[in-house]
């Protein structure tokens, strides 16, 4: 047989008796269910505060509470697993998705629905690594792109949507549906999985009375990966190391994790397998996961922040600039898992990076006269890139790893998208208002009331107000240097965008070495000859 049909254990691959593409789309509707909730609720957190009468501030935690159990379950499902049984584990997480959702709606109190909020987090958490997994066992190597390009279009388009697909719920009807939209999807999973899923017959579940249950890790894990979590999403509101609290945090975060690190190296039944990270290909994928992450979802905060602050675009409006980007994702990525049975996966990837590379230095063009057309063609460009590189990534990432592993190691590869969106969202949301006020200040020093010009500008915006406003002449230049002021953080705030669109350009073109750090994978996605 050849090197693409059978796995690095050698035994032969075992073809599902159904059609895999039937079990493809099974395991997709959950991940599209799970990735919209990570942002759907972010336009809806006004409504929320409002109907559970809690501060705006206070109602980040919904946002907060799930992302940190979410981040907590991810490395820790390939072990859950292991214990479980990967079809018993994974319904379990639907289920418990599904029964969360309906609780959140129902919620009457913010602590509630933050409870119910963890909850959920905990059943995410589990939903992409098994899937991946089920997609690695599912499909022989060499049509594994295809696989993961039906499963990209869930992961990559539902960020994108989430924001506006909320805004119209909350807009039209109430908070409470954006939550009651997950149970009829979570129950059609549950109904197909049941059905169409099984275990592979390698797949041997571990009996928990035989398995040593590693306490110390699984605590230290989840506190680590909790406090980074919450550092990530509450440190520019509280100004970073400024606040004794983000000082405490991190402090415990990079103790917890260091300290992870060591332990489930040298444990003989480690939660967390990073003897993964020994293969040089699986390493490079993981960071190259983590930058994407980045760039994808810090890129995916600032377009339409930008288009709605900055141009006065409505939320429904920037979602349909954004919207064309989303649906060339869904119709190049099976084309890319096409190209993947015929070139090797480093060459896509390297043309997905030189395109994302050359949209946001693009964007570094924007102005505040921009129309429409130009910002909706803008995030095309962004998005053709995009397509190229979830896909190879994920490919390349299992080329050289016995099957066995492949639970542990999706959860590790979404742990690294994951945590690199909040780190890029985190990053570029400090990065804007800095920048903001920088340019401002710079901006400022520029004018001077010795200036000519500056008293002419002034004294026509001056006589212009008081002739329509009726205002007396001394209140007309009050307005006109509130109207400057005005001009001015105006344009300091876009020169802040493209400082952040540079940031993002020049991370894409630091990966690209990357790149060539992976081992050269065969056509179709498995391994090179040895």
């Amino acid at each position: 047989m050849s090197a693409a049909a059978v796995p690095l254990d050698g035994a032969a691959f075992e073809r599902p008796a159904i059609n895999p593409w039937i079990i493809a789309l099974a395991v997709t509707l959950a991940t599209f269910m799970e990735v919209l909730d990570t942002s759907i609720a972010n336009v809806a957190l006004p409504h929320i505060a409002g109907g559970l009468s809690a501060g705006v501030d206070e109602s980040t935690w919904v946002l907060t509470s799930y992302l940190v159990s979410n981040a907590i379950v991810l490395p820790l499902s390939g072990w859950l697993s292991s214990i479980m049984g990967r079809k018993r584990f994974y319904m379990s997480c639907v289920a418990l998705f599904t029964l969360s959702s309906f609780l959140c709606g129902f919620a009457t109190s913010l602590p509630m629905l933050i409870v119910f909020r963890v909850m959920q987090g905990v059943g995410g958490g589990g939903l992409q690594p098994s899937e991946q997994a089920i997609l690695a066992d599912t499909f022989p190597p060499a049509k594994r792109g295809m696989a993961f390009a039906v499963y990209g279009v869930a992961v990559v388009t539902a960020p994108a949507l989430g924001p506006t697909l909320g805004g119209w719920i909350t807009d039209n009807y109430s908070w409470r549906w954006i939550f009651f939209i997950n149970i009829p999807v979570g129950i059609l999973s549950l109904l197909l999985t049941s059905r169409l899923i099984h275990d592979p017959s390698y797949f041997r579940r571990r009996k928990l009375s035989e398995t040593r249950i590693d306490y110390i890790g699984l605590g230290m894990v989840a506190l680590g990966l909790g406090t980074l979590q919450v550092i990530l999403d509450k440190g520019q509101r509280d100004d970073w190391f400024s606040s004794h609290f983000i000082v405490t945090l991190s402090v415990v975060s990079a103790a917890s994790l260091i300290f992870v690190i060591f332990w489930e190296w040298y444990h003989k039944d480690p939660i967390i397998d990073l003897h993964l990270f020994k293969q040089r290909t699986f390493a490079a994928a993981n960071f190259l996961m983590f930058m994407l992450g980045f760039v994808l979802l810090g890129s995916t905060l600032l377009l339409p922040l930008f288009m709605q602050t900055e141009l006065g675009y409505t939320a429904e409006r920037a979602g349909l600039a954004l919207t064309p980007g989303g649906l060339l994702i869904m119709a190049v990525l099976p084309f890319v898992g096409f190209l993947l049975s015929k070139y090797d996966a480093r060459r896509l990837m390297v043309f997905g990076l030189a395109t994302l590379a050359l949209a946001l230095f693009h964007m570094t063009h924007f102005d505040l006269q921009m129309d429409f057309h130009t910002a909706m063609m803008a995030r095309i460009y962004q998005a053709s890139g995009l397509a190229f590189l979830f896909v190879p990534i994920n490919t390349a990432a299992y080329a050289y790893l016995p099957r066995e592993k492949n639970n542990a190691a999706s959860g590790l590869m979404n742990l690294a998208r994951n945590i690199g969106g909040s780190v890029g969202i985190s990053f570029v949301t400090t990065m804007l208002e800095r920048r903001q006020q920088f340019h401002r200040v710079q901006l400022a020093s520029h004018l001077s009331g010795a200036n000519p010009d500056l008293r002419n500008t002034l004294a026509g915006m001056a006589s212009a107000i008081s002739s329509h406003g009726g205002t007396s002449s001394a209140d007309a230049m009050h307005k006109a240097y509130a109207l400057l002021e005005s001009v001015i953080v105006r344009q300091a705030t876009m020169l802040a965008y493209i400082d952040c669109f540079w940031l993002l350009a020049v991370s894409s073109v630091v990966m690209i070495p990357l790149v060539f750090v992976m081992k050269k994978t065969r056509a179709g996605g498995g391994m090179a000859a040895h």
